[in-house]
């Protein structure tokens, strides 16, 4: 998941959909802003029954391992999509075409609504993320906003980052935030970075919350919504002209054969890891 979060397009909700684990790492995560809401609400004893119900061994390895991913993979990750965007987009893409059929396999019922949701939803996040035709900001690193503007910006890229199909770092540069908020890391501006870790707890406690119930009561349009998150993400991840640098498309050229077989290499490796993940008990 750590080092899914790394390429722009890409998710660790994919990689947890792909496992899973989905569902009950949405579950956890209401667990802990529920628990917070009732501490801020002066419930102590009802803060720590909900406490208890989350398991701190499995959540604790899973951030363990995310974390662990970004710090040893970022950088191998950042220097091939430098060297080899195409071929590092392209298997990428299959990761996720992969991802696209074992999601839709968790759909209980298949209907024509399930068709069309998944369809709405991937042509909405197609046009959306060509609004830029770039997926890297090139502003200075500066911070020039209000405090509550990296709170908003925090919220709303953390929705994304759990989502599968889109990342909360391309979400920042959409709105013109991403430039601002490694401004403030790179700066030690604290006022700007509280201001999004805020924002980043606000988020997630209460997209959550939401999320948990929609997966509970509407687990087949919520999951379809989420096949047509990923398929509307392949803007940024088809390997043609020059891999998530842009979300321009094209026709293959050039280097065709050997990317196409690293997306089949891909695509083949998700239906594994899919197939070991349904056979180990994940309770």
């Amino acid at each position: 998941m750590g080092s899914a979060d790394i390429v722009p397009g890409v998710s660790g909700g994919t990689v947890a959909l792909v496992l899973g684990i989905y569902e009950r790492l949405i579950s956890h995560i209401r667990f802990g802003a529920t628990a917070l809401r009732q501490l801020v609400s002066r419930e102590p004893r009802a803060a720590l029954a909900t406490v208890r119900r989350i398991d701190w061994v499995w959540l604790g390895s899973l951030l363990l391992g995310i974390l662990t991913a970004i710090a040893a993979l970022s950088a191998v990750i950042e220097q091939m999509l430098t060297e080899q965007p195409v071929r590092t987009a392209a298997v990428f893409s299959g990761l996720v075409i992969g991802s696209v059929l074992v999601a839709w396999q968790l759909i209980r019922s298949r209907t024509t609504m399930q068709w069309i949701v998944a369809a709405a939803t991937a042509v909405a996040l197609f046009v959306l993320l060509g609004l830029r035709s770039d997926t890297h900001s090139t502003s200075a690193e500066v911070v020039t906003q209000q405090w509550w503007v990296f709170t908003a910006a925090g919220a709303l890229a953390i929705c994304a980052m759990i989502l599968p199909g889109i990342s909360g770092s391309f979400i920042l540069v959409m709105i013109g935030m991403y430039s601002e908020v490694l401004g403030a890391v790179n700066d030690r501006n604290l006022v700007a970075i509280a201001a999004t870790g805020l924002g980043c707890v606000i988020g997630l406690g209460a997209f959550s919350t939401l999320l948990d119930w929609l997966l509970r009561t509407h687990h087949d349009i919520v999951i379809a919504a989420m096949v047509g998150l990923m398929l509307g993400s392949m803007r940024v991840l088809w390997p043609w002209p020059a891999g998530t640098e842009t979300t321009t498309i094209s026709a293959p050229s050039g280097d065709v054969a050997a990317p196409i077989v690293l997306a089949a290499v891909a695509f083949v490796v998700v239906l594994g890891v899919d197939r070991v993940a349904r056979r180990r008990p994940t309770d």
